[in-house]
């Protein structure tokens, strides 16, 4: 199976988002972060700006949660109609029932670890979460450098999912542009988040530029 592509709106025009998800109909998400000042030192979307994002994106939505309370707003963005909701462990008092919140309310519920987070205690409970994201740069801005010493924990996920035998997707999301998608995909990445690669120029380009770096790992493996 292909590299799902992801683009980030944090890269986008806010000024036009509508415009902007319409550049980016090709993808196969759009990855919304919602930001709260809190949790991460920046503010960006909330629940009424997802809503309406939900109503006009031409792909389905990717909602990455940033946000203090987790398990108080998670579910919220499940009921909005979003495809995927992820959350930060480390702002979840109880992820799994975090989780079970999210699939009842009808979306894909995924975690999110940053760099520094063991990824062992998340893969003793694989039948609970529909993707794991790694955090490939410290959350909270765009443009920041991949961080390569991530890949240990993402290939440790890709090896237990493996094993399960589980549908359990593995996205990878900062820093990523042609050379490090590479990287990640290497290393078990099958959902790759992507902002400035993606808005930096021409979306559809970026877009096939990015599938076509991937699929030489896969060509390859």
């Amino acid at each position: 199976m292909s590299v799902r592509i992801s683009p980030s709106i944090l890269s986008a025009d806010f000024a036009n988002l509508e415009r902007d998800l319409g550049r980016i109909s090709d993808a196969d998400l759009v990855h919304v972060d919602v930001m709260d000042g809190h949790f991460v030192p920046n503010l960006t979307l909330g629940l009424p700006v997802v809503e309406r994002l939900q109503q006009v994106s031409p792909v389905p939505l990717d909602v990455h949660l940033m946000v203090e309370d987790a398990d108080r707003w998670a579910p919220r963005y499940a009921e909005l109609g979003a495809f995927s909701v992820t959350f930060s462990v480390e702002a979840a008092a109880d992820p799994v029932a975090t989780a079970r919140a999210i699939r009842s309310n009808g979306a894909r519920a995924s975690v999110a670890l940053k760099p520094g987070t063991d990824v062992e205690p998340y893969l003793q409970s694989l039948d609970e979460w529909d993707m794991i994201l790694v955090m490939t740069v410290e959350p909270g801005f765009g443009g920041q450098s991949f961080m390569p010493e991530t890949m240990p924990k993402l290939a440790r996920a890709r090896d237990a999912v493996r094993a399960s035998g589980l549908d359990v997707w593995l996205e990878v999301d900062g820093g990523i542009g042609l050379d490090t998608i590479v990287t990640a995909v290497e290393n078990g990445a099958d959902t790759v988040v992507a902002g400035s690669a993606v808005y930096g120029g021409e979306p559809a380009e970026r877009i096939a530029a990015l599938r076509a770096a991937a699929a030489t790992v896969a060509l390859s493996s």
